[in-house]
Parts: structure tokens; sequence; C-alpha cells
């Protein structure tokens, strides 16, 4: 939104400043994750693969495949919508209230996404009970498996990148929302600014002879440009009650039948 010459410069509050920098933070948090993801997912695969390799259940080989295709394509999708929110960010920065709202949109999405993600990791992750169906591995097992195939510091930096992506983006959507943040988002009104003196009013052309009102040439009561030639001069009309000094004879005249011409004697 561009400000026009008479709308006053807005001053962005502190609130929208700090929503944009925890959208980054949110940013940043996703970034790393996925390198975890990526630099973890080939050998949980391969523990998974281990785990249902003597298993006689009917898809029990795809479920490592399948669980490489789903946490790589949610790791990759999750970064997507964080990019969308550190570029929404700058928009919010900028005053524009359509970016507000599409922040929030997004970052809802994110906020059940990030937290349904830390609930089935601590589910999972203190999950000691339970037992195989048949030949089934156990939770208990694979997640046994997991531990032993993986680094030790996998899980606590995963769970705690979790929660500080977690509260970061839920106080960025609550700093949106404060009413310090609603003035800014807020179109401003234009400025009423003093009419000029000798300026006219939109809509309501001046008289003539008035400072700033042009004149016209040729017309009556104008005086004509220099230069321009003027147009040709009109005869001039008989006047309509000429006197009697006008006249060019006030002699009767004798020619008309039935007059007499008056006495000389």
């Amino acid at each position: 939104m561009v400000d026009s010459p008479s709308t006053p410069t807005r001053q962005r509050p502190s609130t929208v400043t700090i929503s944009s920098y925890l959208l980054y933070l949110f940013l940043a948090c996703q970034v790393i994750s996925l390198i975890i993801t990526l630099s973890t997912i080939g050998k949980t695969r391969d523990v998974l693969r281990e785990a249902y390799a003597g298993s006689s259940a009917d898809g029990a080989e795809q479920v490592a495949d399948f669980f490489f295709a789903f946490g790589l394509g949610s790791a990759i999708l999750v970064l997507l919508l964080a990019v969308v929110l550190g570029v929404l960010a700058i928009f919010n920065n900028q005053g524009r209230n359509g970016a507000r709202i599409t922040t929030w949109i997004v970052g809802g999405i994110m906020v059940c996404c990030t937290g349904g993600t830390l609930l089935s990791g601590a589910a999972g992750g203190f999950n000691t009970g339970g037992s195989g169906s048949g030949d089934m591995p156990s939770p208990e097992e694979v997640r046994r498996r997991l531990d032993e195939a993986l680094p030790s510091w996998i899980t606590p930096v995963s769970l705690l990148l979790g929660v500080v992506s977690l509260l970061a983006l839920l106080a960025a959507l609550i700093l949106l929302a404060l009413p310090k943040s609603n003035e800014f988002f807020r179109k401003p009104a234009a400025a009423w600014e003093p009419p000029t003196p000798g300026a006219s009013y939109p809509g309501y052309p001046q008289a003539s002879g008035q400072p700033g009102y042009p004149q016209a040439s040729g017309q009556p009561g104008y005086p004509s440009t220099p230069g321009q030639a003027s147009g040709p001069e009109q005869p001039t009309a008989p006047p309509a009650n000429p006197s009697s000094s006008d006249r060019p004879d006030d002699t009767p005249s004798t020619d008309r039948p039935g007059t007499t011409p008056p006495s000389t004697s």
C-alpha cells in the first residue's frame, strides 16, 4: 500500500516487528528440522525394514517405504508453509492487512500440524507398553531399535525445536491481534489540506475576471491573443426606428396618384 503525499506517515509498532521476528524464528526451526529429517530418515527406513522383515502380515514390508515417503513429504510441506509465513512477515511490516489475515490462516494450520506432531512424538517416546500381534514387532521393540540406531540427541533436539516453533508461532499470531497492531493495519484517513488562494474547488469553475480563470480569445469582452487573426466583420443592421433627420428626403412624393402638390403662392 503506497501512501499518498497527504496521508500521514504511520509508525510501525513493536508488536508487529516482534511478530515478524518470531515468524522468522519459526522458519529457522523448520529448516533445522528438515535437515535433521533428511539426515536420519534413511537410517530409520533401514531399521523399519529389519524390524518388519520376518513379518508374515500383508504389506508389512511396505511400512518402511510408506514411513519414508510420508516423513519426507511432511517435512518438505511444513518447510514450504514456513517460507510462506516468512514472506508474509515482510508484508506485515509494510502494514498489509491482507497479509495479516493470510498469516492467521496459514499460522492456524501450522499450529495444528506442529501441535499434532509434538503429541504424536511424545506418545511414541513414552509408549513402553503394547505387544505385537503374531509375528509383528511391538511398538516397544521398534522404538528400542530406533534408539540404538539413531544418535541420542535426535529425540530431545527434535522435541525442543517443536516446542520452540509452536510457542513462537502462537506468540506471533497473538501479537498481530493486539490493539496497537490493529491501529497500524487500519487504513489511515487522508489529511485535509486548505485550498490554495486563487484556486477553484473541483467542479465549480470561477467567474470571468477572477484570478486563475482562463480568458477566451476572440469573444466580446476578452482580449484577443496577439498574432491571432480576427474573424470576418459582420454587417451592421439598420436602426429599428430612424429619426426624421436620418431620412433622405422629407418632401412628400408627388408621383403618388391622388395627391395634390401644395400651392406655392
